[in-house]
């Protein structure tokens, strides 16, 4: 899977990887040394994430259920958490930097397929 800011027309990812089992989503990143350029994690159902045990810093979009993003956390450092985002039903996780490299910010319109 990839994601595209169908807003700005840019590539976030060129290889996305789903967590929608409980299990997957409660292991997420964790456990790895970095999140290369170009890959991503789309969470669903998620509103809310932490990087307690992680190694590097993320960019998080937080998005609703048209897949618009309601709300962003950039360079989320590790041993944080994001805010609480109710409008949010998933969350897609990327490369710190990502975000701002590709002018992606909240009103976007992001697809993953």
């Amino acid at each position: 899977m990839r994601a595209v800011d169908v807003t700005s027309g840019r590539e976030l990812a060129g290889a996305v990887s789903v967590a929608d089992t409980f299990v997957a989503r409660l292991k997420g990143l964790l456990g790895r040394k970095e999140l290369p350029q170009g890959q991503g994690l789309w969470i669903r159902p998620c509103n809310s994430v932490h990087t307690f045990g992680m190694r590097f810093p993320i960019d998080v979009a937080f998005l609703d259920g048209e897949q618009r993003i309601v709300a962003v956390a950039t360079t989320l450092i590790p041993n944080r958490v994001s805010g609480f985002h109710p409008k949010a039903s998933s969350v897609l996780e990327l490369p710190a930097g990502t975000l701002d490299a590709t002018v992606t910010v909240i009103g976007n319109r992001i697809e993953i397929a």
